[in-house]
């Protein structure tokens, strides 16, 4: 391969979202094939207070963003450095392009999720990934196929 190898706190400062709509908190691992991150929903995030009042839950779609994220996101900017070098990856928006999701748990305000996503096929600067996410007790609150694209000189 061409690049480098990008350490996860690299990884991480590399993803363009910032608060209040990062929802990577920590990479924990990655590599060639998977990645594993960590992120805490705010107790004072802003879509609490309408979602739902008096029983407030995450958003299905912010728990899908931060699935993308870490496995479309955060993973893509490591392959491109692998594959074509750091200096591309600047060069590269990596855009959400597709999902299929099961939720299968709640996200409470203050929770933190663990999201584990290997890649099932990453060429022509296109990634797709299986992911899934659970709670600090071990239980599966998610799981998806993401797919995204990055795409150049945006």
């Amino acid at each position: 391969m061409a690049g480098r190898v990008l350490t996860p706190a690299e990884v991480l400062a590399r993803i363009p979202q910032r608060e209040p709509f990062r929802f990577v908190d920590e990479i924990l691992e990655i590599g060639d094939d998977h990645i594993v991150a960590r992120y805490t929903f705010r107790p004072e995030a802003d879509f609490y207070r309408g979602h739902f009042p008096g029983n407030p839950i995450t958003p299905g779609v912010l728990l899908i963003e931060a699935m993308a994220q870490t496995g479309v996101v955060a993973l893509g900017i490591y392959l491109v450095a692998r594959e074509r070098g750091v200096e591309e990856v600047r060069r590269v928006l990596t855009v959400f392009t597709d999902v299929t999701a099961e939720f299968t748990g709640v996200v409470r305000p203050g929770d933190t999720v663990t999201i584990s996503a290997r890649k099932v096929f990453f060429r022509r600067m296109k990634l797709r990934a299986e992911v899934e996410m659970r709670k600090g007790d071990g239980s599966l609150v998610a799981t998806a196929t993401v797919a995204g694209m990055g795409i150049e000189g945006v």
